[in-house]
Parts: structure tokens; sequence; C-alpha cells
């Protein structure tokens, strides 16, 4: 048979306190004398004594959780974000709770019923793309909003510099003697759409200030499209001497085409990515990286800051980019070995 687990009451009851007590000490609520509130920890890690959650959020009226909410939990990027994310939230003593909205169907009954209401307090979006409609819906939850992947005037976010990401890389290759320059991108069916087109600016830009015209091949996500960009501009008359991916998994895939028709890479045609994918540098892909661990760690301070003060709402974290160079960019040959 087994045994009874330890309760608050017996807590109490070796102590010699009241069940009041009890609960202010495990909660660091003031009010306790320091011998007494000793005694009571003693008592209760003698026990074996955890506080449930639940038990806990009946007085202070939190449930010591934050909720995730993201489209899917592949690639690798939301892994890297949780992970960032849930570092901070287990410093300070609170879980991590995930909703994977993978089809539009899911999205819409998760919006309708907004389950965080009841289970979270605070909630953090991960390149959600949420219309105006979705925005209104998700404050009816109640508690701390913060969204990734996307700028929203007057609410909490946290966001990347996809543009001066995109337009230090172009740049990198232009200077490499580079003017032929494609740009494999997405039509935005997968994560935030505003990243998507912060990053084809970026690179546009750089290329009409150097006066070169941008070429910009639009595929689906991930290594298949790589694979079919890629195919598309080996095809053209007078293929690009660089390419740059909207993606690292993009540019993997765009780097298997190219083994397969026997281009040598940097020799012929080089190739930047976009994430710093942990396969990027096993491969020495030249990427950009946007660290998503910190993107989660930031995300994870602005809820708990909410959540500390909750009039600190709105404020706005843009996280830098980095041109990570390896070896798989080169000056042209037609140029190679000039000043």
């Amino acid at each position: 048979m087994s045994q009874r687990p330890p309760s608050m009451r017996d807590v109490a009851r070796r102590t010699g306190v009241s069940l009041s007590t009890v609960s202010r000490v495990l909660r660091d609520a003031p009010g306790v004398a320091p011998h007494v509130r000793e005694r009571v920890r003693a008592a209760a890690e003698e026990l074996s004594y955890v506080v449930s959650r639940n038990a806990s959020g009946l007085v202070t009226g939190r449930t010591g959780r934050v909720a995730a909410v993201l489209p899917r939990l592949g690639p690798w990027y939301f892994g890297t974000v949780l992970s960032g994310l849930g570092d901070v939230l287990s410093e300070a003593g609170l879980d991590l709770l995930v909703y994977r909205l993978g089809s539009q169907e899911a999205r819409d009954t998760w919006l309708r019923d907004l389950p965080p209401r009841r289970n979270a307090d605070a909630v953090i979006t991960l390149s959600m793309d949420l219309t105006e409609d979705e925005y209104r819906r998700m404050d009816r939850i109640g508690v701390p909003l913060v969204f990734t992947g996307q700028r929203v005037p007057g609410r909490s976010c946290v966001h990347v510099d996809n543009r001066a990401g995109t337009l230090g890389a172009t740049r990198h290759l232009l200077n490499l003697g580079h003017s032929r320059i494609a740009y494999i991108g997405t039509h935005g069916e997968h994560g935030s759409k505003e990243s998507v087109v912060e990053r084809l600016s970026g690179y546009t830009e750089a290329m009409i200030e150097s006066g070169h015209t941008p070429w910009h091949v639009a595929k689906s996500a991930g290594h298949r499209g790589g694979e079919h960009g890629m195919g598309e501009l080996l095809s053209a008359a007078d293929p690009p001497t660089a390419v740059l991916a909207e993606t690292d998994e993009i540019a993997l895939g765009a780097l298997r085409s190219l083994r397969r028709a026997g281009v040598p890479v940097p020799e012929a045609i080089s190739l930047v990515g976009f994430d710093n994918h942990e396969a990027a540098a096993v491969l020495d892909l030249t990427t950009v990286d946007q660290e998503p661990r910190r993107i989660g760690a930031e995300a994870g301070r602005l809820a708990l800051e909410a959540l500390r003060e909750p009039a600190s709402t709105g404020t706005h974290v843009c996280t830098p980019t980095q041109l990570l160079l390896r070896r798989s960019t080169a000056a042209p040959r037609s140029t190679r070995g000039l000043s």
C-alpha cells in the first residue's frame, strides 16, 4: 500500500505553527520571524514536502508557468529559442508550457478557447504572424504577452535586425568582387513573413546602391526549396557567381545541388546562409548569426519584467546579427587575387 505524501498540515504539526504561517514561509511572504522561517523550511525538507503549483496558485493567483506558442517544433530554430527561454524561466523558478499550433484549425481552436487563461501567467509567441483580430483575441487571455519575430506597436516584442543582416552579407559579397549575386528566398509560408520581407529588403538595397540588378528566386522553405532554387539559377545562360539564401536550411539544400552538379564552392560559386544553423559550422558555411538562444532569453526577460511590473509592457528589443565568415565565400574567379 502506497504511503500518503506529506502535506502542509504535516509541516505545521512538526513545527507547532499554523497552516497560514507555513504557507507564508513556503511562498517567501513577509511577516514571519527568521527563526520560525528556518524551522519551517527544515521541517519541510525533512518531510520531503514539495509545494504544489496548483495549491500555491490558489493563494498567489499565479500558476508558476509561462506559455510559449509556436507554429511547429521543427526546424532547429524553434528548439534553440525554447532552450534560451527555458533557461531564463528556470532561473526564476518558473515552468515552460508549450503550445504547438501546426494547422489553421489548431490555431483557430486555440484562439477560441485560450487555454493559457487557466494555465499560464504570461504568453510568448514565436514567429506566429498574428493578424490584428488575433492580437485582440489574445488580449482576452488577461496575462502579459510577448511577441517574437514581429514588431507590434505598444506591445512587448523581440525581433531580429534581419535587414541589416542581409545588407551586410550582400555587401561582403560585393566587396569580394561579385556582381551577379542571386538571392533564394521563400514565399513566407513558414515562419515570420516579416523576416522574409526584411531579409529580401536588405539584399535588394545593397544590390541597388551598388548599381547592380537584384536577382531573386522564391521557392518553398527548407532544403528542398534550396535545391530547386539553385537548380533554377544553374540553368540560367549566365549563372550567378554568388548566392545568398534566406535561411541556412535553404543554403544547405543549395549546397547539395551544387555538389551534385560538380560545381565547386567557393571556387565557382560563393554561398551565404542566414541563421547560423548547427550544421553551418560543420559544413564551413558563411552565414549571418541571429542568435536564436538569445531571442528566447530576451523574450523570457520581458515576460518576467511584465510579471513584476505590469505597466512595463510595450518594450521592444531588437537583437543584432553577426556575419560569420567561413570557407564558402571567396572572390570570383575573374577577380581572384586582385586587391
